[in-house]
């Protein structure tokens, strides 16, 4: 969990396998307290044995009686999908975070041109619900593998705008239509796997988007490197933290002490974003644009390093 999240226990209300290697869990609060909603794109931290992974929210952002999440088992990842998938059975206890709102709709967008591949769907699968409620003007592209569709409840939703692809290829040859059409306001966003965000993002910048309306969620992230030692100064308490190589910059200030919250670890989620008051950070994250490393006052603790000997923080 971050470091401010209090932690809620859940109960596995019901399993379902739409695939055989996809598995949807409906969870509800374990004590009389109901569950809090959650803005469009939030996801859930859950406790899996030893790890916590986060995982998007695909139900009703309004329904506050049930959180569902859809895991897919990834045989050589971390544990925590192979916990869920293994391990847990109906009636069984959770130990989940409060709902984040991690990747929220461009509520500037005048339409919104969602792009997902396979599990890459779940976070617009709250969004498609909203916008059903709200109105809003979308339309999603969904590619997936052939007979593995686990989410085709998505075409019942009312007022659903969904096109379906069999294989990334398929989404591929449509792209640049489906860019250049795309009308004033649109904002583009897209969640899958890292190469084909990078696909996307490249091919819309290429064809003129501007970074503003550029939006992605990935969830793989970046391994951090070793790196050179360097000195952390922490402005507000005072403390000065040596970095030694192998120790990222989020372990060694969470180690003496400083209340900094995390979530991915990885370079992806933003969570433990700090702000940079002199000094040069060595940029490995996939959360910052580039138009924010240039500035070089932002650093992501997880897995960013310093490019001399010290970074003044402001912690």
């Amino acid at each position: 969990m971050t470091a401010a999240a209090v932690p809620l226990t859940v109960a596995v209300a019901g399993i379902e396998e739409p695939t055989s290697d996809v598995r949807t869990l409906r969870l509800v609060s374990a004590t009389s307290a109901p569950l809090s909603p959650f803005a469009p794109g939030s996801n859930i931290e859950v406790q899996c044995g030893e790890r916590r992974n986060a995982y998007s929210l695909i139900g009703d952002p309004r329904d506050t009686s049930q959180y569902a999440i859809s895991v897919l088992r990834v045989a050589d990842g971390s544990g925590g999908s192979r916990f869920l998938h293994d391990e847990v059975r109906r009636g069984d206890l959770l130990t989940i975070s409060p709902p984040k709102s991690a990747f929220a709709p461009p509520a500037a967008a005048r339409h919104h041109l969602l792009i997902a591949a396979g599990i890459g769907v779940t976070p617009f699968l709250s969004y498609a619900r909203a916008f059903a409620r709200t109105g809003a003007s979308y339309e999603l592209h969904y590619v997936h593998r052939a007979r593995q569709d686990p989410h085709a409840g998505l075409l019942g939703l009312p007022g659903a705008a969904v096109r379906r692809y069999v294989g990334r290829e398929s989404l591929a040859a449509s792209l640049p239509e489906l860019l250049d059409a795309a009308g004033v306001g649109t904002h583009l966003s897209v969640c899958g796997p890292p190469a084909m965000i990078d696909e996307v993002l490249d091919l819309a910048r290429t064809r003129g988007w501007p970074e503003h309306r550029l939006h992605s969620e990935r969830f793989v992230g970046v391994e951090a490197p070793a790196g050179e030692p360097f000195t952390a100064r922490l402005a507000r308490s005072g403390q000065t933290i040596a970095i030694p190589s192998g120790t990222s910059l989020l372990d060694a200030v969470r180690g003496a002490g400083v209340d900094l919250p995390y979530l991915c670890r990885q370079g992806v989620c933003g969570e433990c974003k700090v702000r940079v008051l002199a000094g040069t950070p060595a940029h490995h994250d996939l959360h910052l644009t580039s138009a924010q490393k240039a500035a070089g006052d932002l650093v992501m603790a997880c897995v960013s390093r310093c490019e001399g000997d010290e970074l003044e923080l402001d912690l």
